[in-house]
């Protein structure tokens, strides 16, 4: 994946009084990437998004959308933003087609350029069977990929998209995850979702801010590693002192959770697995579970918004 940044903030802060709604705060978004922002109401999440796509203005920093700063030149860099907010901007007396055509021109395109644009955006976002139907007429799913294709139709390097799969039922969530998904091979995205398993269904990167900070700012995969406990389920075929499953490496303490399954705490950087196994194997302890225990995204979400270790 390239790694040309098409969205840099910088420094952005903004300030409501004496408030900090945004504070500090420093991303970029690379080519090809869909970047998961998350964060808990009042947290500052819609005040940056506000900010990214020109709508409202920081206190402090910069942002630039392809090189082009958004503050200097708006005109030019908001050309290179798609933006889909919560509630999709739509004209619902028109069909489709002429919405679309109307945002072509909204967008600058050539006239010599609309009618392929139009379609094309069509065909991506799945429009085709609906094309000549009022808006108002179509269904919550229909209408979400109506406000995506305007949102992609000029071909934006970086398409922002505010809970995009909200009210939606479960085939329209598949329907649009895959969309975004497409969407990502020549766009960036930026999602905004309170939806956590999205997160790691569609998401390259992840962006938590709480209190106005980013507090997480790393790939999914790096998330996922925090949400690795330091515990292991272990389960015998018959009853086994705790006390020798102590005397393991690295284990701290054993929880007796029956009289044959045992959870094992131990230190990160000593995971007692291989010694258990060999043991396992050599004293015939009839090992019939090994389990490493996960933390949902959801507690990681909660220990990193609010600062506190996860109770294990």
């Amino acid at each position: 994946m390239s790694q040309f940044s098409l969205l840099e903030a910088s420094q952005l802060s903004r300030y409501f009084g004496s408030q900090a709604a945004v504070d500090n705060v420093s991303f970029t978004v690379n080519k090809g990437e869909v970047v998961g922002f998350l964060g808990p109401n009042g947290a500052g999440k819609s005040t940056t998004m506000r900010m990214l796509t020109g709508n409202l203005a920081p206190d402090h920093g910069q942002i630039r959308i392809n090189g082009i700063d958004l503050l200097d030149n708006p005109r030019q860099a908001k050309a290179h933003i798609g933006y889909l907010p919560e509630t999709p901007p739509l004209y619902k007396e028109l069909t489709v087609k002429e919405f679309l055509q109307f945002c072509a021109r909204l967008n600058g395109i050539d006239k010599k350029q609309r009618q392929t644009a139009v379609d094309t955006a069509i065909e991506r976002c799945g429009l085709g069977q609906v094309a000549k139907r009022l808006i108002g007429n179509l269904s919550k799913g229909y209408q979400q990929r109506v406000g995506i294709a305007q949102a992609i139709i000029h071909s934006p390097a970086v398409v922002i998209l505010d809970e995009p799969t909200s009210g939606l039922d479960p085939i329209q969530i598949r329907e649009i995850r895959q969309l975004i998904r497409d969407i990502a091979n020549e766009h960036s995205v930026i999602l905004s979702t309170h939806i956590l398993p999205e997160v790691q269904m569609l998401c390259d990167r992840v962006q938590i801010i709480s209190q106005g900070q980013l507090v997480f700012n790393d790939s999914l995969d790096k998330l996922s590693q925090n949400m690795l406990a330091s515990t292991l389920i272990v389960e015998f075929a018959q009853a086994l002192s705790p006390a020798i499953l102590s005397q393991l490496t690295g284990v701290e303490h054993v929880d007796a959770l029956s009289t044959t399954r045992y959870r094992l705490h131990y230190l990160p950087e000593q995971n007692p697995t291989q010694q258990l196994l060999q043991h396992a194997v050599s004293e015939n302890w009839q090992l019939t579970t090994l389990m490493p225990e996960q933390h949902s995204l959801e507690d990681v979400f909660m220990k990193l918004i609010q600062k506190e270790d996860i109770d294990v």
